[in-house]
């Protein structure tokens, strides 16, 4: 293992940075692997958003999976070249800082690490839709029929959740990686056999796709289209997690690229075998079910599978729910390391600091974990509280993105990206193609957060400030960060000296 170790460090692309080596590197290819899948989670993805989807623009919202996948597989590779560059804690923060500014990383950052804190509340939230499934009993609150009893219960269930991610998560990276690569591991067995059972029990061809009769308003399908594209778009984004455990990963700037790549490809290629496949199984289609939140994907599986089948893919779902948010919640820790250790966060000594026996950052574990915990609790009485919380996530962290390849793009025009070293050394680059995948990049980016944040009542409902929720929440955030940051934050960040490399 200290063999292991050393050429880790020797190939680790940190030392453009100046920070010195304070983490546990020990994650293997697998382990890189599974951070990214679980981060993006096959399952709880499809599950959580399919009724979403589907209740929205029916069969032919399935066309928005490829769309998404086009999309961000072209920021995907942008973040491959970066990851085989500077592997390195806080990827997107510290990109974005490297190729624009301080203030845009900082920005870019804050915004990555408020949507992860929240896109830990929106993951955690999934139980509901699994656990009472199982056994009633896990239905604390009420008997599930009450206006608030599903929201109410939701929260409950997350925040057990969240108190064992943050357990797990100071206790070290060894744990977390064991245990995630573990449920990854149920995750993808399991995918894939819902994805190979419900084709064996298809009853219809292909050609439910085309359907778009009966959905679509004023705005005709297309409106409905581009709603229910946040089923697919929820789906595919973390990736960059398997680059941000860089500095705890063996080999970082080979295996954190291949990671990036298979993570996203996996969780394309089995997700919409399952999205494809529950359509065309489905007993039928008219079913009112399947687009309800109390329905949905589950109630398809429910339906098709024989006996106790049903119920053990249910605790496989459960599995993966678990695993999406530790890994959620791990990525949101090294962010926050990230960010404190360039003292670009309030107390930013005591988050930065690594507990010596773990390895791992234990206070922002905790108080990450809290403030998650609050969101949810905050909002325990909002029935929208799943479609609000998932798309401030997915947009923020859209718009994050959009901060490392906008930069990247204007570096590629100036003629200074790539660097010579990557295509010499033979790491991962895109050559000559380079240039129109990150444009694509941008493309996708803005205006796939643009649609995602259109303040529509029928999917964020009422009050006002929940159907323009987008901008009012994010704006808040923003404003509020920057507030800091403007008084603050621009006069003291600089590389915390615990955390510099000291010159001999």
């Amino acid at each position: 293992m200290a063999h292991d170790e050393a050429a880790g460090r020797t190939d680790s692309g940190m030392e453009h940075f100046g920070y010195k080596e304070s983490l546990s590197r020990s994650i293997g290819a697998f382990g890189s692997f599974a951070a990214g899948v679980s981060y993006i989670s096959i399952l709880t993805g499809t599950f959580q958003l399919f009724y979403f989807g589907y209740g929205t623009a029916g069969p032919a919202y399935l066309w928005s999976w490829p769309l998404v996948l086009v999309g961000q597989l072209a920021v995907a590779l942008c973040f491959m070249e970066l990851a085989a560059k500077y592997p390195i804690a806080g990827s997107v923060y510290n990109w974005s800082k490297l190729l624009g500014s301080q203030v845009v990383g900082w920005c870019s950052g804050w915004l990555m690490l408020t949507a992860s804190i929240v896109s830990l509340s929106a993951v955690v939230l999934a139980l509901q839709l699994n656990l009472p499934r199982l056994w009633s009993g896990f239905q604390v609150v009420g008997d599930g029929t009450g206006p608030y009893d599903f929201a109410t219960n939701a929260v409950v269930l997350g925040t057990v959740l969240i108190v064992i991610t943050t357990l797990i998560n100071a206790l070290g990276v060894r744990l977390m990686t064991m245990i995630n690569s573990a449920g990854v591991f149920i995750e993808l067995i399991a995918a894939c056999l819902i994805a190979i059972i419900l084709g064996l029990h298809a009853t219809r061809g292909p050609e439910v796709f085309f359907t778009t009769t009966g959905y679509g308003g004023g705005g005709g399908y297309l409106g409905a289209f581009l709603v229910a594209s946040l089923a697919s778009g929820y789906v595919m984004y973390g990736f960059d997690t398997a680059s941000s455990l860089g500095e705890e990963t063996l080999e970082p700037r080979r295996t954190a690229p291949r990671a990036i790549l298979r993570a996203i490809l996996a969780s394309f290629v089995i997700g919409g075998a399952i999205l494809v496949f529950a359509v065309m199984a489905a007993p039928n289609l008219a079913d009112p079910m399947i687009g309800s939140s109390s329905g949905g994907l589950q109630y398809i599986v429910e339906q098709v599978m024989w006996g106790p089948l049903g119920k053990i893919f249910l605790v496989c779902i459960v599995v993966a729910v678990t695993v999406c948010a530790l890994a959620v919640h791990t990525a949101a820790i090294r962010l926050s390391f990230a960010m404190a250790r360039d003292n670009a966060l309030p107390f930013a000594e005591k988050l930065a600091e690594v507990n010596p026996n773990t390895q791992t950052p234990i206070l922002p574990a905790v108080l990450i974990g809290l403030i998650a915990a609050l969101i949810l609790v905050v909002n325990v009485g909002q029935p929208k509280i799943f479609t609000v919380l998932t798309s401030i996530a997915v947009i923020m962290i859209y718009l994050a993105y959009l901060m490392v390849t906008a930069p990247l793009l204007m570096k590629r025009l100036r003629g200074q990206w790539p660097p010579a070293d990557l295509a010499a050394g033979g790491y991962f680059t895109m050559g000559r193609w380079g240039l129109l995948v990150n444009v694509v990049a941008v493309l996708w980016g803005a205006g796939f957060a643009l649609n995602l944040a259109w303040p529509r009542e029928a999917v964020y409902g009422l009050p006002w400030y929940n159907t323009w929720g987008a901008f009012v929440y994010i704006a808040v955030i923003l404003g509020s960060g920057l507030i800091w940051y403007a008084l603050r934050g621009r006069h003291q960040i600089g590389t915390l000296a615990s955390h510099a490399v000291t010159k001999g």
